[in-house]
């Protein structure tokens, strides 16, 4: 058996409340547009969204490119014409990203998490499909800059979770085996499926209750983790 060295935490949905600034800057785009926000049109965009990362964290195509089809796709929903590649960056990063970032927070569990991977001993690092720039940015607006490092992003490596790479490359990072490393994530199919290929333990936080329910280890908060720092593990979980 082998006992915990370090925990590795995802950012957005783990940390990050993405979904909630998420739809907080489509909401507040929508009456920009004089469209009052409704559910259907805020789930379009999140199925949306989660089509086109997809395909970016499985290398089909560019981070920018996959933005402008995330527009491609949506803007014809709310009546508002699409333009060329340039006119849809700068469209992106006008009428979403800036109103995203003004709603960005931590969860509220996020500070008694930590204190209890410090109270326990364990080295503690991030993991997260985003690009270095955005997701430091994260951080450091959320008052985690220097407190989750290593910080590692699938930009910088240029491959993404579930790439058993990628969790391997934040425990080398770390200076930890993968088998003492718990990696704690809200994407069961890319941070929990993900992360026990490449031989760690995983968590799976399930903010939302949305499942899958027949999974072990699982938890709604982080403040349930503590009663997973003091596991003994034999590699995969």
């Amino acid at each position: 058996m082998i006992r915990l060295r370090a925990v590795v935490l995802d950012l957005d949905g783990t940390l990050f409340d993405h979904r909630g600034a998420s739809r907080a800057a489509v909401a507040d785009w929508l009456r920009s547009l004089g469209r009052e926000p409704d559910e259907a049109t805020q789930s379009a965009w999140s199925q949306i969204e989660e089509r086109h990362h997809a395909d970016w964290r499985a290398g089909l195509v560019s981070h920018d490119e996959h933005r402008r089809r995330r527009l491609r796709d949506f803007l014809p929903l709310v009546d508002s014409p699409v333009g060329d590649d340039a006119v849809l960056d700068e469209q992106f990063q006008r009428d979403y990203l800036t109103r995203y970032r003004r709603h960005w927070r931590a969860f509220d569990d996020v500070e008694a998490a930590l204190a209890a991977i410090g109270a326990a001993g364990l080295r503690v690092g991030l993991l997260t499909n985003g690009m270095p720039e955005q997701q430091n940015a994260k951080l450091e607006v959320l008052g985690l800059a220097g407190r989750v490092g290593p910080v590692v992003t699938a930009g910088e490596l240029g491959l993404a979770k579930p790439r058993p790479e990628a969790f391997r490359a934040i425990c080398d990072r770390l200076g930890v085996d993968p088998a003492a490393t718990l990696h704690v994530g809200d994407d069961h199919p890319v941070d929990v499926v993900g992360a026990r290929a490449a031989g760690m333990f995983a968590v799976h936080l399930d903010r939302h209750d949305e499942g899958p329910h027949d999974e072990a280890l699982r938890m709604r908060s982080l403040t349930e983790l503590p009663r997973f720092l003091g596991a003994q593990v034999s590699g995969r979980s």
